[in-house]
């Protein structure tokens, strides 16, 4: 959107990279959803919030001062969301028994793809044929956003009424702010006691040192001109390469790694994954080199990207689950998401500066570089992994 309405591919990377703070900071509020309402209440509050978000992007997309206001509501929908997302991870958790949480994982997973291809794919779509069908791009992306905040109204009130109220999703008792903030400080050291803290932060620090630069400059690269060394696509073909036909992949990627792993172990497939998360990068130097027209073979690059990135972050989230093992594993387990959004906040921010210096070849060839770290990350722990975690018993 950012890109349609004017803004330099500077001012979209650090903008939008500062959204990733409420997700990487979310464990320090987490334990506080605990003492006021319940996890139901929280989820269908915050639904209200990101709706609402949506409807103030809408009503002043088309404005003077669109960027600092459509930023505010970002910046309360990211907030919103983070919440929702501690809130509604409890309430899974409550509101069905461990045969149940089982057999749904895979479905709130599918769903959760799906929603990917929704947001990225289908209304990058819808808003780009109305810039072709109006001529007005403002509107198309204000019109776009409107039907989204009717449509999370929607659901708004569909899960007032038709949510569950498990037995258990009540305020902790006998939980105060003095008991809670002393059980937090107790969890967060001991985070930080883990054996090899060092090396474990430099994998999660790194392992997506060159994805979370490229993640920003993608978009804006499929549709930057020629003269600006883009591919040019419109907003509709981009919604359905980068939107769909990737996100398909990046599912796909998904679901083949989490195959192998259940069959081999994280262990054995664990430098594989480090490769196909970051070797495919090189097809974007080359699309930057060659600047091809063909949509089918500009389609094979990024299906190819995204099918490597989705087999290979599936490491990125078993060593999580691997370093959380043990006490107080959810909480741990939270915080590791926070440094895992702290690891693509702090290398996006600067992408877009980088890219406009660099120029578009040579920024892809840059984020090559910056794959290096995480490979070798990726090498070091391999040894100190455990050959049975993962495998499937």
């Amino acid at each position: 959107m950012y890109k349609r309405l004017g803004l330099s591919n500077t001012e979209i990377a650090l903008y939008t990279s500062w959204l990733y703070l409420p997700w990487t900071i979310k464990p320090l509020w987490s334990p506080f959803v605990d003492l006021v309402k319940t996890k139901r209440s929280w989820i269908i509050a915050m639904q209200g919030l990101i709706a609402a978000g949506f409807a103030g992007i809408a009503f002043f997309i088309p404005t003077p001062h669109y960027v600092q206001l459509t930023l505010a509501f970002f910046w309360l929908m990211a907030f919103s969301s983070a919440t929702h997302d501690i809130a509604a991870d409890g309430f899974y958790m409550l509101g069905l028994n461990n045969k149940e949480q089982s057999f749904f994982v895979g479905i709130r997973n599918t769903c959760y793809r799906f929603a990917n291809i929704f947001g990225q794919g289908i209304l990058v779509m819808l808003a780009g044929w109305l810039e072709t069908s109006h001529g007005n791009v403002p509107m198309a992306w204000s019109i776009t956003f409107y039907l989204m905040a009717g449509l999370f109204l929607g659901l708004t009130l569909y899960h007032r009424f038709i949510l569950p109220h498990p037995a258990s999703d009540v305020k902790r008792p006998g939980l105060t702010p003095g008991k809670l903030l002393e059980d937090f400080f107790k969890t967060f050291v001991t985070f930080f006691e883990k054996k090899n803290l060092g090396l474990m932060f430099f994998f999660l620090l790194t392992y997506r040192l060159g994805e979370s630069q490229l993640a920003k400059i993608a978009s804006p690269f499929l549709l930057d001109g020629a003269e600006q060394g883009g591919l040019g696509l419109s907003t509709a073909s981009v919604g359905v390469i980068y939107g769909t036909i990737g996100v398909a992949a990046l599912l796909i990627g998904g679901i083949i790694s989490g195959f192998l792993v259940s069959r081999d172990g994280f262990k054995k497939w664990i430098i594989p994954m480090a490769l196909a998360i970051n070797l495919p990068d090189l097809l974007y130097v080359w699309m930057a080199a060659a600047t091809p027209d063909n949509l089918l073979l500009i389609s094979i690059c990024v299906a190819i990207e995204q099918l490597g990135y989705g087999f290979g972050f599936t490491a990125y989230m078993l060593y999580l689950i691997y370093i959380a093992d043990g006490e107080h594993k959810t909480a741990h387990y939270a915080i590791g998401t926070g440094f895992m959004a702290l690891g693509m906040m702090l290398p996006g921010m600067p992408a877009g500066w980088i890219q406009e210096h660099l120029g578009y070849t040579n920024f892809f060839i840059w984020v090559c570089v910056c794959t290096i770290p995480g490979i070798l990350a990726s090498w070091m722990i391999r040894n100190r992994l455990d050959s049975s975690f993962g495998k499937k018993r």
